[in-house]
């Protein structure tokens, strides 16, 4: 964990060298989700180790790899990387602010149902919610027990499922669904329900051969 403008020799610790992915976040938005966090504006938490062997940290850092370059997606890795940071620094600190607008999020949810054929951007549900998109990320995930981005990938897949239960194309059903091409459809199934629409398919047509 470095730190902007924090010096580093970036050299190995042994003969047998190393090698790393990096993300860099802008600590501008790390300070946004850390005031929504905290409720109130606040320096950014030191984790005093370079090394961290926080499990919280750990994970958000390496959800950051797999995380699509949504900003529905984007929104919820910074809220955690954030919860990460302030469970590893000294002291353990902890998010403080725990309220939740549920007429709010629940209009958010709603806008996500009526639109889950596409991909919907931050400043839409900003416009109708009126919380910042990290608020929005934090209150969404206690309320409803996932991101925004998450739910609303499920409702595409529900929607793709429909359509593959009416025997459309794949190919179609992808472009329903929102999918910009159906190599992204096919990964997003896979990852969601663990086999690729076309094995889901034929697997539905053998189970209907045998009723």
């Amino acid at each position: 964990m470095l730190y902007p403008d924090e010096v580093h020799d970036g050299r190995a610790g042994t003969d047998e060298g190393f090698g790393y992915r990096i993300v860099y976040v802008e600590p501008s938005h790390l300070a946004e989700a850390l005031r929504v966090l905290r409720g109130r504006p606040c320096p950014l938490p030191f984790v005093g180790e370079p090394v961290s062997t926080n499990a919280r940290l750990s994970q958000a850092v390496e959800a950051a790899f797999r995380a699509p370059l949504e900003s529905l997606a984007a929104d919820s890795l910074i809220v955690d990387l954030a919860e990460g940071l302030m469970d590893g620094e000294q002291g353990g600190g902890r998010p403080t602010v725990s309220r939740v607008d549920v007429p709010v999020i629940e209009r958010a949810r709603q806008f996500l149902d009526a639109e889950r054929t596409r991909v919907v951007h931050s400043t839409e549900l900003e416009s109708i919610t009126g919380l910042t998109r990290y608020d929005l990320a934090r209150q969404f995930r206690i309320m409803f027990g996932t991101s925004p981005y998450r739910y609303l990938l499920m409702r595409r897949l529900d929607f793709a499922r429909e359509r593959i239960h009416q025997e459309r194309p794949l190919v179609e059903v992808a472009c329903d669904a929102g999918f910009a091409d159906q190599a992204h459809f096919t990964r997003a199934f896979k990852s969601a329900f663990g086999l690729t629409p076309a094995r889901y398919r034929a697997l539905r047509a053998r189970d209907a051969l045998r009723l």
